[in-house]
């Protein structure tokens, strides 16, 4: 039997993602031990899983590298991949959200500097709302990019706030909710869909138990 190539972002959502994975039946115990493997199999039921970084998992999945994965909805917008959505695992949750100093004013006549990490996000945003940007791709650390006078505002994505509160940002608006999404490769769908979806149906029911 072919394995069934799942990727999973590293970090504190894989884990929970994998929990999810376990509880579903396609369980892989190795990957539970302490090592600094990325790749994990179980013969038995079919499945390799491997670790990457969150926002490379969309193109593992497109490329077909990985039949199914889980990546943040800010990715899938950010970078549209040409990937199947198959579900949302109402976890990791977070929002995408326009922040600002608090006494910021906006003056619709000039145009509005924007500092983001998700460039595409920001610009099909305020595109909908037809306001004038100029915008300004970062890697890190955003939030000081209006403290030192480099950008009106942020986009960027808001868990609890925190960080913004300790820098004197405040969110502005929120330009969409994020949660994990399940993924699947087109092809693999096409040629793998039992197997597929026996995963989400698994993972579904368990969204259900919720309480």
């Amino acid at each position: 039997m072919k394995m069934l190539n799942i990727a999973l972002p590293k970090g504190r959502l894989g884990e929970k993602v994998y929990a999810m994975f376990e509880k579903a039946g396609f369980e892989c115990p190795s990957i539970r031990e302490n090592n600094r493997k990325l790749i994990f199999e179980n013969e038995e039921v079919g499945v390799r899983y491997f670790w990457v970084k969150p926002s490379d998992v969309a193109i593992y999945v497109e490329r077909g590298a990985a039949d199914i994965g889980v990546a943040g909805k800010d990715i899938l917008l950010e970078y549209t991949p040409d990937v199947y959505e198959l579900l949302d695992l109402d976890t990791g949750k977070c929002r995408m959200a326009v922040a600002a100093k608090a006494d910021f004013r906006d003056d619709p006549e000039r145009t509005l500097k924007v500092a983001t990490k998700f460039s595409n996000i920001a610009r099909s945003y305020y595109a909908s709302q037809g306001r004038d940007i100029d915008i300004i791709h970062l890697n890190g650390s955003i939030e000081i990019a209006p403290i030192l006078g480099l950008s009106d505002v942020i986009v960027d994505i808001v868990e609890t706030g925190t960080t913004l509160k300790e820098n004197n940002l405040v969110v502005m608006e929120t330009i969409v909710p994020i949660s994990a999404r399940l993924i699947a490769n087109k092809a693999s769908y096409q040629f793998r869909t039992a197997q597929i979806r026996k995963i989400m149906q698994e993972m579904a029911a368990q969204l259900e138990e919720k309480p």
